[in-house]
């Protein structure tokens, strides 16, 4: 059921593509990312930028160099998130293999479940910021997000955001949550579960940076809605969620070792994948509702976790997500995908007779309350099944038009 996919550069992002498996959705033209017919899919968010569609590259792989970035905005989405970058890249190493996936018992095609020990971006800090001057220059109406992660470390932050300006990146993503390796050097998800530490970055960062800033938020924390309330509280114009799962893929019965294996040995890693978009709902439904209660203004909110059609976007974007981000997804069926995504949100959206993506934002959300008040709704509906069972209260209430319903209302058997 399980097994270990080796690593060998750009061929990570292809040769696991399920071919096939998305051949039944609908598919838009786009044009630089826009539909050309059929209900709009642009996108206005905090700080003016403007998207043609509101599926993004997540960082990851596929934002790693200038070649897959370049494809992204080729084939239409509508932003693409880099690979997390830092100051000091000599301080990533990382190892291979680094990818181990589940499949579904019924299909050995499917998977339903990726887990990756993969770190940040290992390419110098100059490289990757001559590919976001290059993609800017050649795609200067998209919008390019860099992702951002530093040490506890004011000057870094600022200089990281400084130089990540200078070469015209559109937006910041900052990564509170990567679940492996990074935590070792008190990084990534070690600050995204301390609300305290995440604040004061937070801070530091919004006092320089002059673009929007994302911050991403990590799942493996009790209750997601204090890191983004503390994200927000700081100035942030949005967040993501969620990051990956930490969580190890299993143990191989024959070798009795976990995997991925490297040198006989794994560590916990990040899970993604269709498996987890129920936790991703849960935890985007419960910032969502801080943003409509707290912030009148509005909030940008980016859903991630196990999207593969535009259905299951549509999911995130009832719950309040105003864009959806998709990493794992394009590691397995490409870059061409998008616009699919983009028919299936589209087939939805006519199905309901939405015109925009604001038609629809945020509309499954009242539709939640507590357990508490789920045992009341249901004892009331009850009991008003049982009056409408007791009949007429006297004679006066027959009517002609109903007499035969009412005289079954008072039938016993």
């Amino acid at each position: 059921m399980r097994s270990v996919l080796p690593v060998t550069g750009r061929e990570q992002l292809h040769a696991t593509r399920q071919s096939g498996l998305l051949d039944d959705e609908p598919t838009a033209d786009l044009r630089d990312g826009k539909v050309q017919s059929g209900p709009d899919l642009s996108i206005t968010l905090q700080g003016g930028l403007v998207l043609p569609n509101p599926f993004v590259i997540g960082s990851g792989p596929p934002g790693t160099n200038y070649a897959v970035m370049k494809k992204a905005f080729e084939e239409g989405w509508g932003a693409v998130i880099a690979k997390t970058v830092s100051v000091d890249s000599s301080k990533v190493v990382n190892v291979t293999p680094r990818y181990a996936k589940l499949k579904a018992p019924s299909n050995s095609r499917e998977v339903i479940g990726w887990e990756n020990i993969e770190l940040i971006s290992d390419r110098p800090l100059e490289t990757m910021l001559d590919d976001f001057k290059r993609l800017k220059q050649e795609f200067p109406n998209r919008i390019l997000i860099a992702s951002i992660m530093e040490e506890y470390d004011k000057p870094a932050w600022e200089e990281l955001i400084s130089r990540c300006e200078d070469v015209g990146v559109d937006a910041f993503e900052v990564n509170f949550s990567c679940p492996h390796g990074m935590p070792e050097r008190k990084m990534g998800m070690a600050m995204g579960q301390d609300c305290d530490i995440l604040e004061e970055v937070c801070g530091w960062i919004n006092n320089k940076a002059t673009v929007p800033v994302w911050a991403k938020m990590t799942p493996n924390i009790t209750d997601i809605s204090f890191p983004a309330r503390s994200a927000l509280q700081s100035g942030c114009e949005g967040v993501s969620a969620i990051n990956t799962i930490t969580s190890v893929m299993g143990v191989n019965l024959d070798t009795l070792r976990p995997e991925p294996c490297v040198e006989g040995y794994t560590t916990p890693g990040g899970y993604s994948s269709k498996a987890v978009k129920p936790i991703a709902l849960a935890k985007v439904m419960s910032i969502a509702r801080i943003i409509k209660e707290e912030y009148a203004g509005g909030r940008d909110l980016s859903g991630i976790g196990g999207v593969e059609t535009g259905r299951d976007a549509a999911e995130f974007i009832l719950l309040g997500a105003n864009t959806v981000q998709v990493c794992t997804g394009v590691m397995l069926h490409g870059y061409p995908m998008v616009k699919q995504l983009c028919g299936g949100l589209q087939a939805f959206m006519k199905q309901h007779d939405f015109s925009s993506i604001e038609d629809f934002r945020g509309s499954s959300l009242p539709f939640f309350t507590t357990h508490h008040e789920l045992v009341r709704m249901q004892r009331e509906a009850i009991n008003a099944k049982k009056r409408a069972r007791q009949g007429l209260a006297s004679d006066a209430d027959w009517s002609g038009d109903g007499f035969v319903k009412e005289t079954e209302s008072m039938v016993a058997n």
